[in-house]
């Protein structure tokens, strides 16, 4: 193998890579080619343990018997009307099922929605299904899914089957596995756009829940599937983020690596395009580069990330090529991203097909009652086409609104106690479940999330957009390094007390203002967050260069001295 300019330790890696892939193709051509694929998690496990290695507690789970074959134990348990033990709750998120005590005494059910575009039909099952076996609510993810929670211990089961029954199977949507597949909420509709998506997204979906071989990561995996439109996800976020681009040959996906904004990393470039015929395949190859080669004996250091900085990019890239058998075509990145509408996922917007709009709707926090989510569903089907579409930023559209009909459809969005044109604020405000619903979390976040929205329209009207995320832990589920301003929730000593508050960031983006957000204030109380952050826009409002010098922009001028002095800007 010639070493391309690898340095010792990548050459050993590649060589004994290679020697592994030729055993595998071994394993699955013996006895004219009819064997069984070799176990792939199993593999890995041996590796591990050979090289002097511990299997951590979740490896060793996944070892003792695969996930996917402890149904029975579910059931089992749920005819007991008991909720499971650590390492049985581990087991459980592979079917969807999270043990969210001690804060509830209840599981959590999170859902498979591929792009985050699902039928009015499923949405009434959905309201169905909490109305009989959850908290009666449904929350908008970060990943454009839903999510139940306050369901039984004799209900869990039936939560999943039955939303089997409606085509959103929710395996593998927690534990160490692919989780929801974002995209673009406007696939397909979007006129800026250089390819709808959803049919990739719609193969690679069920090429994941099929795979067995693919429910034995490490760690979590989040992937995204961007069409280059005007309405785009946070695609640097993503392990692998696919991104369409123009080339002589047509349109092909950019690929980028590694994205994991919790650990201050996004997704890197890899030179790498994809043709859209062999998506599911580079996917599947990384994927299984990913099962080989990924930490099994620390929980900290298993995600892709770590991967990476292990081996570098060619190495990985190599081993990809290994496993697909062919060479990754490599373009120079030329350019820079068009910059996506910043709120361009709310208030009312023509679609690409001629007389049609969609509506942008804003949730409370991303939650949605029974009444709210069987209201949507209604003004989908007979306004539109029956299509709901979620988005990474805990808000929804409803699409294929013939213009004379936008009028009556607003009407029925407001009356179930909604709204379609959110303040400049309001739109870009996204908040985790906090510790209502979260033993990690250190704050209340919905509901500090409240308050902060309302002390801050009463007291400031902003021209442009600005995004706020309020995450409860270091899990940072909100994404907050990469907003605008972002609040992670932590303990403030208040004399002899503690209580909620949170460490400011400021400065984060992501697409081209893709940057991490740096820390400008410790510790600030829930109750003088509103002040605080109120100073900060009254300083980017009265300081701007001009009406579109962005917050972003402006306070990426500003000194770590200028944003630490936020008390002297309180009494500006």
């Amino acid at each position: 193998m010639p070493d391309d300019g690898f340095n010792p330790e990548q050459q050993e890696y590649l060589k004994g890579f290679m020697a592994g892939v030729e055993a595998r193709r071994g394993a699955l051509t013996q006895s004219g080619g009819g064997g069984a694929p070799a176990d792939e998690l199993r593999a890995a496990q041996d590796r591990t343990l050979a090289a002097g290695g511990k299997l951590v507690p979740q490896e060793q789970a996944k070892r003792e018997k695969h996930p996917l074959d402890r149904w029975d134990e579910l059931t089992a348990r749920a005819a007991a009307g008991k909720f499971p033990k650590p390492i049985d709750d581990f087991v459980g998120r592979f079917h969807g099922l999270f043990f969210v005590g001690p804060t509830q005494n209840s599981f959590m059910c999170r859902l498979r929605i591929p792009g985050g575009i699902l039928s009015s039909w499923q949405l009434h099952g959905v309201a169905d299904i909490a109305e009989d076996c959850a908290g009666g609510y449904a929350d908008v993810t970060t990943r454009a899914n839903l999510q139940y929670r306050e369901i039984a211990a004799d209900r869990g089961p039936e939560v999943v089957m039955r939303l089997g029954d409606i085509g959103l199977l929710p395996r593998g949507t927690g534990a160490d596995n692919i989780r929801n597949i974002t995209a673009s909420p406007t696939a397909g509709i979007d006129a800026a756009e250089l390819i709808d998506t959803r049919p990739l997204v719609r193969a690679l979906h069920h090429h994941i829940l099929t795979t067995r071989d693919l429910f034995g990561l490490p760690r979590k995996f989040n992937i995204s599937v961007s069409g280059g439109g005007a309405v785009e996800v946070l695609a640097e976020t993503n392990d692998i983020a696919l991104t369409a681009i123009k080339t002589a040959e047509g349109v092909r996906f950019r690929l980028t690596l590694g994205g994991i904004t919790g650990h201050r990393d996004f997704a890197r470039e890899t030179g790498v395009v994809v043709a859209e015929a062999e998506m599911v395949a580079v996917c599947d190859a990384i994927l299984r580069v990913f099962i080989a080669e990924g930490d099994r004996t620390d929980r900290a250091k298993a995600r892709l990330k770590y991967v990476l900085d292990r081996l570098g990019i060619d190495a990985f890239l190599h081993a990809v090529e290994a496993r697909l058998g062919r060479k990754l075509a490599r373009l120079p990145l030329i350019g820079t991203a068009t910059a996506p509408a910043k709120h361009g996922h709310l208030g009312v917007h023509a679609q690409k097909q001629p007389g049609l709009c969609y509506i942008g709707v804003v949730t409370p926090f991303g939650r949605l009652s029974v009444a709210q989510l069987r209201g949507l569903a209604d003004v989908a089907q007979r306004y539109g086409s029956g299509t709901i579409r979620l988005t990474v930023w805990q808000n929804l559209l409803i699409s294929d609104i013939p213009e004379g009909a936008v009028p009556a459809a607003q009407k029925a969005i407001a009356t179930l106690g909604l709204g379609w044109a959110a303040s400049a604020i309001r739109g870009g405000l996204v908040a985790c479940t906090g510790a209502a619903g979260c033993k990690f979390a250190a704050s209340h976040t919905k509901q500090h999330a409240a308050a902060l929205v309302d002390y801050l329209e009463a007291n400031i009207a902003l021209d442009a957009p600005i995004n706020i995320h309020l995450t409860g832990c270091h899990h940072s589920c909100a994404q907050h390094y990469v907003a605008d301003i972002g609040l992670i929730g932590t303990k403030v000593e208040r004399g002899e007390d503690t209580v909620e508050g949170y460490d400011l960031h400021v400065g984060g983006g992501a697409g081209p203002e893709q940057k991490i957000g740096r820390l400008a204030r410790k510790g600030v109380a829930q109750d003088e967050l509103g002040p605080v952050v109120l100073a900060l826009l009254r300083a980017w409002m009265r300081e701007r260069s001009s009406p579109g010098d962005s917050f972003h922009r402006w306070s990426a001028r500003q000194s770590d001295e200028a944003l630490a002095s936020l008390r002297a800007l309180e009494d500006a």
